[in-house]
């Protein structure tokens, strides 16, 4: 009788658990607005395209660290499966590497990842 009323409790609470689930009522915040990942991939394409532009242009290296900073903070937009969020997170490193080679003024360095940065990026598209 113990172990009946434990297991029935157990369930109990599991299901009320499962049934207040706040992944499954999940919704956007009011004034957020929610892109489909391939208008994020091509949204944070175009930031490190601009980032790209602006090392390119010789532009300060603060500067371009920002630029290349929002292209990575836009690549979290980027939600489709687990395949393109792991390539999504291999790319990133390319972008946080580029911004590091940007503070340090080694722009040579910040526009080659940058470049392998937006094929990374690019070849996400498939992936969906």
């Amino acid at each position: 009788m113990k172990v009946l009323k434990k297991i029935l409790v157990s369930l109990a609470i599991a299901s009320a658990l499962g049934a207040a689930s706040h992944s499954a009522m999940a919704e956007t915040d009011k004034g957020r607005v929610v892109y489909a990942p391939a208008e994020a991939i091509d949204n944070t394409v175009a930031k490190i395209r601009t980032a790209l532009a602006a090392i390119t242009q010789g532009t300060d290296g603060d500067k371009a660290a920002d630029l290349i900073k929002d292209a990575s903070d836009s690549s979290k937009e980027i939600n489709a499966n687990d395949r393109v969020d792991r390539a999504r997170q291999k790319a990133n490193n390319l972008l946080k590497s580029a911004r590091t080679h940007a503070k340090d003024k080694a722009t040579q360095e910040a526009e080659q990842e940058l470049r392998e940065a937006i094929t990374a990026f690019e070849a996400l598209k498939p992936l969906i």
